[in-house]
């Protein structure tokens, strides 16, 4: 097939082109020549923000079978190059977000789900659950519900990740000492990795899909335990897990998702829409999710691989607790190193 990737260079576009490559497809990317894509690609550079940014890739020759664009700020970008492509691309792709839909979905929520409102196709950027659904009608616009794919993606990690969510807690966990570790340790937890998303992202247009699909891992695919023991044996330091209540970490100040990067609450809307979401209608399609610990040893090996600092996204915001912040909350909270506090005190 001959795929045409919008970006390709960076998180999930260069995971697309990597498993299309491995596929054998032919692959073009468009993008702004900030960054080397993959070898064995047929690259062309454009800024889609520019005035005539799109001239290269309208005076590109050939067809796409499909063209896959991860495109996350104004739609009005995602229009233009939707419409540049009708007529030359069987199908559109969008990398969505399962962010599109309206707060707060409900648990177990699906993609027929109610959406954000005031999203519009040729719109400037706001803010960004605005921006994908305003990406995803951008879309349909020009290529209809018929040979549109909308994956709404819900929380993405493993290599190359760009937003700093699993390499905070690599980096964190192979400083070692004890690490404040938010509980229940037990706690369920959604994420898919990208190589896994991008998989299913091919295999899709292979089947000729069309429509949203959420595309997350199951619920409970993993645990916070699961998932910060494997961020332990990647590294192979000496940090001490130390779980601690969520009551305590709320109480000292502490932000869910931002300093403590992919954990929430177990109990409040924030859990139910990152962590319960009904994934059913992707996995009856393809969907497959390799194990946790596949996804943090990769990202550690690749991160290592380029001196251990993660590349970061300017328009995301910094993740991860402050190290004199975290000793407090240790301090204060009684962490117990390999347990919960309700799991000490727990007669099961």
């Amino acid at each position: 097939m001959r795929l045409l990737v919008l970006g390709g260079t960076e998180f999930v576009g260069r995971a697309v082109v990597e498993a299309a490559l491995g596929r054998g497809w032919e692959v073009t990317v468009f993008h702004r020549g900030r960054h080397r894509p993959p070898p064995g690609v047929r690259s062309l550079h454009g800024d889609r923000t520019a005035p005539d940014g799109l001239a290269a890739l309208a005076a590109a020759e050939g067809t796409w079978d499909a063209v896959a664009d991860t495109w996350s700020a104004a739609p009005r970008a995602v229009r233009d190059t939707a419409r540049l492509l009708k007529g030359r691309a069987a199908r559109y792709v969008y990398v969505s977000s399962r962010s599109v839909y309206a707060w707060p979905p409900p648990p177990g929520a699906a993609e027929g789900g109610a959406l954000v409102e005031g999203a519009a196709a040729g719109a400037e950027a706001s803010d960004y659950p605005r921006d994908k659904r305003g990406g995803e009608l951008a879309v349909l616009e020009s290529f209809g519900t018929g040979a549109s794919l909308l994956a709404r993606a819900g929380l993405v990690l493993g290599p190359y990740e760009n937003v700093g969510r699993l390499p905070w807690w690599l980096t964190r966990i192979a400083r070692g000492g004890p690490v404040l570790a938010p509980g229940p340790r037990g706690l369920a937890l959604q994420f898919i990795d990208v190589r896994d998303l991008a998989g299913w992202i091919l295999g899709a247009v292979e089947q000729g899909l069309s429509g949203p699909y959420d595309l997350v891992g199951p619920p409970g695919h993993t645990t916070m335990g699961e998932l910060l023991e494997a961020c332990v044996r990647a590294t192979g330091g000496d940090a001490e897990l130390c779980w601690t209540d969520p009551r305590a970490i709320l109480d000292a100040g502490v932000e869910p998702w931002t300093e403590l990067p992919v954990w929430v609450p177990p109990d409040g809307e924030m859990y139910d829409a990152l962590h319960r979401a009904d994934v059913s209608r992707a996995l009856a399609a393809g969907l497959v999710c390799r194990p946790a610990g596949e996804t943090v040893a990769d990202t550690w090996r690749w991160l290592t691989g380029i001196g251990g600092v993660a590349p970061m996204r300017p328009d995301r915001t910094a993740k991860g607790l402050a190290p004199e912040k975290e000793a407090k909350v240790l301090a204060g909270a009684g962490g117990v190193p390999g347990t919960t506090p309700q799991e000490a005190t727990s007669d099961d």
